[in-house]
């Protein structure tokens, strides 16, 4: 039996960008074994795409709450995603 598989989209809004927000996240997901990728947005806020198994992809939301030290997180916003179709776990630049 496999584990269940969870894929969603957070929306991480606070202090995230200029913070190493995404280098801190994309190291986190790959030691969780979870593929997807972060990206900053033009609004100021952090998105990510969470795919793997549902415990791992529960933790790393846990974790993004604090994220980096130099970060303040003030909210995450989820939605459900589809699975990516390219395993492993990469940063997006603009």
């Amino acid at each position: 039996m496999t584990a269940d598989i969870k894929s969603l989209r957070a929306v991480i809004v606070g202090r995230v960008q200029g913070v190493w927000f995404r280098g801190w996240t994309e190291k986190q997901a790959r030691e969780r074994g979870l593929n997807g990728w972060v990206r900053n947005c033009a609004d100021g806020t952090v998105e990510a795409v969470f795919s793997g198994p549902a415990r791992q992809v529960d933790d790393m939301l846990e974790a993004c709450r604090k994220g980096p030290p130099a970060a303040r997180v003030e909210s995450i916003e989820t939605f459900p995603e589809d699975a990516p179709s390219e395993p492993g776990f990469s940063q997006i630049r603009r």
